[in-house]
């Protein structure tokens, strides 16, 4: 084969929002969603425990995770790229 394959891992984007604990960064996955009942469009928010071997992500960095088998209890994504840098204000 010469074509690259698709992975089958889930890889989502979104904001570091605690990097606190050792070697785990906490990231808020944001979307927006049309409810099913009246039409409005609704924001949906989640937050995943992703791994940080490094501890190199930062709070208010994007960075994309990406889906891997469980780490620990809580812990079943890995972050893969920084997207952007936080902003310093």
């Amino acid at each position: 084969m010469t074509e690259a394959t698709k992975s089958l891992k889930r890889s989502l984007v979104g904001k570091v929002v605690s990097d606190k604990r050792a070697k785990t960064v906490t990231v808020l996955i944001e979307r927006r969603v049309k409810h099913e009942l009246y039409g409005k469009i609704v924001g949906k928010s989640s937050k995943y425990h992703a791994h940080d071997e490094n501890g190199e992500y930062k709070q208010g960095d994007l960075i994309e995770i990406t889906e891997s088998r469980p780490l620990s209890k809580t812990k079943n994504w890995v972050a893969t790229r920084l997207v952007q840098k936080a902003v310093l204000v």
